[in-house]
């Protein structure tokens, strides 16, 4: 079965891709969609409504506390009145006006154990290794993923909450992973927060955790260490996993028990495709994925919607111009975003029909 797409709006935008691979898109529940875009000196803060209709000015701009490191996954107030950064030796807040409101040290996610430093703040060491860092839903707390000083010359990563006043430590959680990168997302119940960490070859680590008093109450997925943390969406209640080499898509509890699970439809048994990493919700009762291009099919390239709480494939995409690959960014809101790099053109969808 196809499913038309129709085009909703469309803007030519520098930069725009990271809006659908990275992490530049913020959203949270029942608030517009954000667009963080960084240049390598500051952060600059848009609204992704007034970015389509137009509007290039941002709402706020952030510098940057550390110009040379262009790592870690950053974070804006639900008020939009300061920024949390992730950087390689310190979480740091900075307000509107770029002053400095506080910073949490940490050691070096340098993988070089115990290697010096000059004292320069602005100090970049060898090492694509990074945290992230995200302020929760109600904007009073900081939840950060952090390197912590090794102790016998063993490797030790945390993951803190932090009290988004004054960068006060209120809770920690250790954690059993060495990091290439991490990502976390707030879950739209205001309770409960979602880290991801991944370790390249070494697989994948997914924790949930909620703040209990002055203590975290955590648990993982990982059992098979290959659940990548991909949406979460106000109108369902649990959260949405990819397997790490694209094998099967998970719908979850928020326990982690697994409520729906779904592989992609092959035409072709001795060379079945697989999910890529562009998933999430369109809305709370429909997924949209897509799945990676075959070397000897190229054409299994295309983008699925499913249901979002059985994962039934309903059918694939048709857009009206042929077909797109690539990446998709689900808004929540019944859309979806699309990225054609050779225009540099940012392009929003709608299904004629859920």
């Amino acid at each position: 079965m196809s499913i038309t797409a129709q085009l909703r709006d469309s803007v030519g935008l520098p930069g725009g891709g990271a809006l659908v691979h990275g992490f530049a898109l913020d959203s949270r529940g029942g608030g517009a969609c954000r667009v963080l875009l960084g240049d390598g000196r500051e952060l600059a803060v848009h609204d992704l409504d007034e970015l389509f209709a137009g509007e290039r000015a941002p709402s706020a701009v952030f510098p940057l506390p550390w110009p040379g490191w262009d790592r870690g996954v950053h974070s804006v107030s639900p008020d939009g009145t300061f920024a949390v950064f992730s950087g390689q030796r310190a979480v740091r807040a900075v307000g509107r006006g770029g002053e400095t409101l506080w910073e949490y040290r940490h050691a070096c996610w340098g993988p070089a154990i115990g290697h010096p430093h000059t004292g320069d703040e602005q100090e970049v060491c060898p090492g694509n290794e990074h945290g992230s860092c995200r302020v929760s839903e109600d904007g009073r707390f900081v939840w950060a993923h952090v390197v912590v000083e090794p102790a016998d010359d063993e490797w030790e990563e945390r993951w803190v909450v932090l009290d988004a006043r004054d960068g006060r430590e209120l809770a920690r959680l250790p954690l059993d992973s060495a990091a290439s990168g991490s990502h976390q997302l707030s879950h739209p119940d205001g309770v409960h927060m979602g880290l991801c960490i991944g370790m390249g070859q070494d697989g994948v680590l997914l924790h949930w955790a909620r703040q209990d008093g002055g203590e975290l109450t955590g648990w993982d997925l990982n059992e098979g260490m290959d659940r990548i943390l991909m949406d979460v969406h106000e109108g369902h209640p649990g959260f949405l996993t990819v397997e790490h080499s694209g094998w099967n898509l998970q719908v979850h509890a928020l326990d982690g028990t697994v409520l729906a699970e779904m592989s992609p439809e092959s035409a072709d048994d001795e060379d079945p495709p697989r999910w890529d990493y562009g998933c999430g919700f369109v809305d709370a009762g429909t997924v949209i994925a897509s799945t990676t291009d075959s070397a000897e099919e190229p054409e299994q390239a295309r983008h699925w919607l499913l249901d979002a709480r059985t994962l039934e494939i309903r059918g694939a995409v048709a857009y009206p111009r042929g077909p797109v690959d690539g990446y998709v960014r689900p808004l929540g809101d019944g859309t979806w975003l699309t990225w054609d790099d050779k225009s540099g053109t940012l392009n929003r969808w709608a299904a004629t029909t859920l």
